[in-house]
Parts: structure tokens; C-alpha cells; sequence
């Protein structure tokens, strides 16, 4: 079911802003409420993603997660599309679903069609819940070029599209003021915290998702949650503790909270206080903790840790 709310009356602005400047004409703009949007005018075009914005023209929101152009696709017809997986590096075909007001669905995304020709399209990116789709949007609009555009135009350069903008770096500048001086406010690292190890007895995994079409391709736990298994051999005792530490732009830790689920509560002082001695002792002594950036901004930021100790090793 599609419930039928008013569309914000900033969409107009918001899409002048995304074009960026590209010089676009015949734009078919799909407004209407009664007939079924048509795909067969681009059947058979390959576009790119260039870029993703917000309704503010921002591609970062404040805790850190950048909105990245992703999808390659093309529409095959008007009940199948085509999306590029970067995984299996080929195109996939996926069902497609239209609805009115040029709502569309595919690989399990909702969408709706703002402007489209030969040449780009600008699609936003709908919330769905259960069997309802907000039809206002998510107020995140994905720009899309042509290749035959992108290679007869702009000579494949596409740089300046995909690069965050002046206005993108004021704010991680802003963020990156009030983390500094507040590690409780500490915002995902784009480039996330290394750790390296300075002992033969301790090493350090960092974990990684894979892109797939259950997850659209998107990665971004890699940096919004970054996570590390960590072992050290020949402890003075055997322990498991997974829990999170907020590293700020000296390298210095500070405990987060443990990251397992209690059935019992008062177990909670005692794993937070052995946890704490952990990182104090072994992850201090034994590690390099280099800051988080973000667009090249040092900052604090927050990761997890899954520490393991080993007797007899």
C-alpha cells in the first residue's frame, strides 16, 4: 500500500541544486497522479551514479555517515531493471514495480523519478516501513549521468561530481570542533582509526562487509562501526570482553561500553571494570591507536573491540 502524503515544496530548490550546473535540456518532468511512469524512452541506456545529496545539498549528516553515488543501472523495460554488482562485477536484472506519481521499486528499493532524459535522471530515494511507502521522500536525491554522457561530455571526469563539497567540509569542520572538545560527541571517522601492533604477541583483525544486494551495495559499516578482533597471547589469564573505546585526535582511549547483551544486570559493574583494566593495560601497552579523519580532518571517533587473552601461547 502506498499512502499518499504532500510532497515538500523545497524538492524544487533542492534539485536545482544537484545539477550541479550541468546544462541539461528536455527535462521530462513526471508529476502527474493518474498514469504509470514510462521507462521505455532510456530502455537500454547505462547511467552512473555521480552523486547523492541531501535535502540541505549536504552528503555527510552528523554522525559521520557520508552518502556515497553507488548504483550503475539501466532500465530494461518498464517491469525490469538492470543494476550493476560490483560484487559479481556484472549487471543483474531485478523485477521493477511501478507505482503512481513515478514511484518505482527495484532491488528492493523504493524510488521516485524527479527528472529524467537520455542524457541524466535525478531519482529520490523513499522511506518504505512494512507495506507503506512515505511518499514525501527521504529527502536524499541520487544524480545520474548517461556513460554515452559522461565519456562524450565530460571526458569521463568525474572528480568534481563525486568530490564532498566546500559546504560538506565547513561542516565536518563544525563536527569536528565540538568532538575535539567533547569526546562524547564523537562522530564516525571516514577513514576510521587504525591500530597497529607493537608486539609479536598481539594481533589485531579488522573486520569488513561485503557489498551485496541484501545490503544495496553499502558498506558503510565499515566506517560508521568499525570493529576489530584482537588477540593477545601468553595473558596473565584468560578473557573474552568485546566493548567500544572513543580514541580522540591524541590517540588516547576512553571507555565506551561493553557491546554484548546481559541477561543478568549485576554482572555489569564487574565486566565493565576487568574490560577497562584490559584496555589499560594490554591495549595501551601494546598498540599504536592512530585518530580517525575525516576529508582529512583528525577527530575523535568511536570503534569497537573484541579482545581475546591466551595463556601458554
Amino acid at each position: 500500500m502506498i499512502t499518499n502524503k504532500p510532497i515538500a515544496r523545497s524538492t524544487c530548490i533542492v534539485l536545482a541544486l544537484l545539477c550541479m550546473g550541468c546544462k541539461q535540456r528536455n527535462i521530462v518532468k513526471h508529476n502527474g497522479e493518474k498514469d504509470l511512469i514510462s521507462f521505455k524512452p532510456v530502455s537500454g541506456i547505462s547511467y552512473t551514479e555521480i552523486a547523492r545529496r541531501s535535502a540541505n545539498g549536504l552528503s555527510f549528516n552528523n554522525s559521520g555517515y557520508q552518502l556515497e553515488p553507488q548504483w550503475k543501472m539501466q532500465f530494461v523495460s518498464n517491469d525490469s531493471a538492470s543494476i550493476y554488482s560490483p560484487t559479481k562485477k556484472q549487471f543483474i536484472n531485478f523485477p521493477l514495480t511501478r507505482g503512481y506519481d513515478s514511484i518505482f521499486n527495484t532491488a528492493r528499493t523504493w524510488l521516485k523519478v524527479k527528472t529524467m532524459t537520455k542524457d541524466s535522471m535525478i531519482i529520490e530515494m523513499l522511506k518504505a516501513d512494512g507495506d507503506s511507502v512515505d511518499t514525501r521522500g527521504a529527502k536524499v536525491f541520487m544524480v545520474f549521468y548517461a556513460d554515452n554522457y559522461i565519456n562524450d561530455v565530460l571526458h569521463g571526469n568525474l572528480s568534481k561530481y563525486k568530490s564532498p563539497s566546500r559546504k560538506d567540509s565547513l561542516y565536518i569542520k563544525s563536527l569536528t570542533d565540538i568532538a575535539n572538545k567533547d569526546y562524547n560527541e564523537a562522530f564516525a571517522a571516514r577513514q576510521p582509526v587504525e591500530l597497529k601492533s607493537r608486539s609479536a604477541l598481539v594481533t589485531v583483525t579488522r573486520r569488513h562487509s561485503e557489498p551485496t544486494m541484501l545490503n544495496k551495495f553499502n558498506t558503510s559499516d565499515d566506517y560508521m562501526r568499525p570493529e576489530f578482533d584482537i588477540t593477545v597471547n601468553k595473558a596473565y589469564t584468560y578473557f573474552n570482553y568485546s566493548f567500544s573505546i572513543i580514541v580522540d585526535t591524541a590517540g588516547q582511549l576512553h571507555y565506551g561500553k561493553p557491546i554484548i547483551f546481559f541477561l543478568e544486570k549485576e554482572r555489569i559493574p564487574a565486566y565493565n571494570h576487568y574490560s577497562t583494566a584490559v584496555m589499560n593495560s594490554y591495549l595501551r601497552y601494546y598498540l599504536n591507536f592512530i585518530p580517525g579523519k575525516t576529508l582529512g580532518i583528525a577527530h575523535s571517533s568511536e570503534i569497537a573491540v573484541h579482545v581475546k587473552g591466551r595463556t601458554g601461547v
